[in-house]
């Protein structure tokens, strides 16, 4: 007999919903959040709700007083700029090492097929370019080699990806991105690692700017709705 497929981790399934929410601005700076009506909510008790809330804190997304209980912590802009730089530093030494290999690692034909075609092929939906922008970063640094280094990139990914796949929410953005992404992938096919530096730290040093302002916009929406809603 085949056994039973094992239920999946409550936790990990409370964790996903309200990560997610925080990214959409579901949740905005200062919301407070009872474990008890998530509880409610979600339909689980409220021990797999305060592990998700455990670990989005130890994130960064959330704090808790002893008084009045979890709320989203404002997005920490500094610590953000940190992390692009941390971006910057991680990519471009994993362009240095392609631009050393004799041969195309098999990463670099994907990345070809999905953002060197024509303009009228390109993606327009922002969650699919947002999950298409991670990759293509993630994987010139899965390209390099060094799956310590691709470790950290994944860690960098998952912390800005509250402000990052903001950058997507406005077509002209989108359009940039394609034409940025396709300029330094003919660059590092080229074995062109200092042109190649050069374009990604302007492409992700536009994109944190951009980014900035997005975030700040789109808090200001989600307090529009809420208070037009009341």
């Amino acid at each position: 007999m085949t056994a039973p497929a094992p239920k999946a981790n409550l936790a990990d399934t409370v964790y996903a919903t309200l990560k997610r929410e925080i990214h959409e601005f579901n949740w905005i700076p200062g919301d407070r959040l009872s474990e008890a009506e998530l509880g409610l909510r979600l339909g689980v008790s409220r021990t797999p709700v305060r592990e998700a809330l455990l670990r989005l804190r130890n994130e960064g997304f959330l704090e808790v007083e002893a008084k009045t209980g979890w709320f989203v912590k404002p997005i920490d802009f500094a610590r953000l700029d940190q992390l692009y730089d941390l971006r910057v530093v991680l990519e471009c030494a994993s362009l240095a090492r392609l631009g050393s290999r004799v041969d195309d690692p098999p990463e670099l034909v994907g990345l070809q097929a999905a953002w060197l075609v024509p303009p009228g092929q390109r993606l327009q939906d922002a969650r699919a370019v947002g999950e298409l922008d991670e990759a293509f970063h993630a994987s010139l640094v899965r390209a390099a080699g060094n799956d310590e280094m691709a470790r950290v990139h994944q860690d960098v990914t998952e912390r800005i990806r509250i402000v990052r796949r903001l950058d997507f929410t406005r077509p002209d953005r989108i359009d940039a991105t394609y034409e940025e992404h396709g300029k330094i992938l003919r660059e590092v096919i080229r074995r062109k690692a200092d042109e190649a530096q050069r374009l990604l730290r302007s492409h992700i040093e536009q994109s944190k700017v951009e980014v900035r302002k997005i975030s700040l916009h789109a808090m200001h929406e989600a307090r529009q709705r809420r208070t037009a809603v009341r």
